[in-house]
């Protein structure tokens, strides 16, 4: 059986992965290079490809200049915060609510591959309003999210592909939107090996009863979700590969009553698997936001783990 057929057999089989709706038939990828450069102390790469039959999906691969690899991964998961323009540009240049320097630089130079997609209706792919692309997609079957959460599955299986990756070491980071995708990848893909979510530790059931449901998009919404899985089931799944979470306690889109809720419960999961020191949960500053002190916990917990 290949590496694909395995796949698309576990999204078959797979409770969650039914519940994100229907998702495109697995097909071969195709890449085209459209420029390679250096720049900032890497190489950069982009690639537009052929993941999903639908429509083609602009990437950014960044490389350390030293070396040909197989370098680890790391996948970038960019955000929302309303910027649709923005997309994976992320990765490359930061926003107002990341720090400097870049996550392209910063990881590259920690000697990672860094790869990161425009995510529907992001970058390169928006001109289509989120809402209306939801709707679409919601009457034929679909969601955003399950759209999205295949692509990036995608993504990796093109990443695992090359020859300057080692698929044995991949983890994942983002902040908000990027952070959600982060841990919902790893808890859907065991090839994610390391996990590190930003600003994204949101509880369902905690943000239904602080109504908070309107601080968030429409994009992560699922139809009978909360009928079969809690936030706390979802996330169980991860365990006992690391997990580091970053949240400021000022970020009102992650309560933190949820915030502590599913940190209790994933230190009994982690330690009953003994593995308690790879549950990694920090509450700082500030709010919605990568600050300074995320930036210091999270890139050791990289090079510790990965």
């Amino acid at each position: 059986m290949t590496e694909l057929s395995h796949h698309a057999l576990g999204e078959a089989n797979d409770p969650l992965w039914q519940l994100l709706g229907d998702l495109p038939a697995t097909m071969p990828i195709t890449s085209q290079l459209l420029e390679r450069k250096e720049q900032d102390g890497y190489r950069l790469e982009t690639v537009l490809l052929e993941l999903n039959g639908l429509e083609k999906v602009p990437a950014s691969i960044a490389l350390p200049l030293d070396g040909e690899g197989p370098f680890p991964l790391i996948v970038f998961n960019h955000s929302h915060g309303g910027n649709y323009t923005g997309g994976r540009r992320e990765l490359i240049q930061s926003s107002a609510y990341l720090q400097q320097p870049s996550f392209a630089a910063v990881l590259t130079a920690m000697g990672y591959a860094v790869c990161c997609i425009d995510m529907w209706c992001f970058g390169e792919r928006s001109g289509r309003a989120e809402s209306e692309t939801v709707k679409e997609m919601l009457w034929q079957g679909q969601t955003l999210w399950g759209m999205m959460l295949y692509d990036n599955r995608r993504l990796l299986d093109y990443m695992c592909s090359r020859d300057d990756i080692d698929a044995s070491r991949i983890g994942t980071i983002g902040m908000s939107m990027g952070g959600l995708m982060a841990w919902w990848l790893a808890a859907l893909d065991e090839r994610v090996r390391v996990v590190v979510d930003i600003a994204a530790q949101v509880d369902a059931h905690t943000l239904i009863a602080k109504r908070g449901l309107d601080h968030h998009g429409f994009y992560s919404y699922v139809p009978g979700l909360l009928k079969q899985y809690t936030t706390l089931d979802i996330q169980r799944r991860i365990a006992p590969r690391p997990r580091l979470s970053l949240v400021g306690r000022h970020d009102r889109l992650c309560p933190l009553e949820g915030v502590e809720h599913l940190a209790a419960g994933l230190q009994k999961t982690y330690t009953e698997a003994g593995c308690a020191e790879h549950w990694q949960p920090v509450i700082g500053s500030g709010g919605h936001m990568e600050t300074m002190e995320m930036r210091a916990a999270w890139m050791p917990f990289l090079q510790k783990y990965m």
